[in-house]
């Protein structure tokens, strides 16, 4: 994967429909007119996504208020998803991409070096996206411990 397939703000936001942890159908377009974080994670119920899943339930009742709606994308199947809703208290929509076709829209599926070895797999990445569909800020390769601090920090809405 090369830089040119990554986001960048002004772009459009690619739209997608995935099923959520319940087998629901939900869309980006679902959320027309909201403000939406819509961050891709490797694989459920792992200690990475653990910590940030769990840090953007931490923050969800603050970033609520401000406006922002919160979507998870992984890989994992709907069932995987609905334990680590269950397991994490999770309060927001985790949605199943198992063909990773909506990652690679987003160009978060591609080429990563995890300790010093190459793969191809999912690039933990995070999108602000706004109310008409634009990609407002878009984040590749984010560290999931202090994600949503430092995702507050440059969206200038530190609390």
């Amino acid at each position: 994967m090369t830089d040119s397939t990554r986001l960048s703000p002004g772009n459009p936001a690619p739209d997608f429909t995935l099923e959520d942890a319940q087998g629901k159908q939900v869309s980006l377009a679902d959320y027309a007119g909201s403000t939406v974080i819509v961050y891709f994670y490797p694989k459920a119920s792992t200690p990475g996504c653990t910590t940030e899943a769990c840090d953007f339930r931490d923050n969800l009742d603050s970033l609520e208020s401000l406006g922002y709606r919160v979507l998870g994308i992984s890989p994992d199947k709907p069932g995987a998803l609905q334990k680590f809703v269950d397991n994490q208290s999770l309060t927001f929509p985790l949605l199943s991409d198992p063909s990773h076709e909506v990652a690679e829209a987003y160009g978060a599926w591609g080429e990563k070096k995890n300790y010093g070895k190459v793969s191809v797999g999912l690039i933990r990445s995070t999108f602000v996206i706004d109310g008409s569909g634009t990609i407002q800020l878009a984040q590749y390769n984010v560290r999931a411990k202090g994600h949503v601090a430092k995702l507050r920090r440059d969206l200038g809405i530190d609390a």
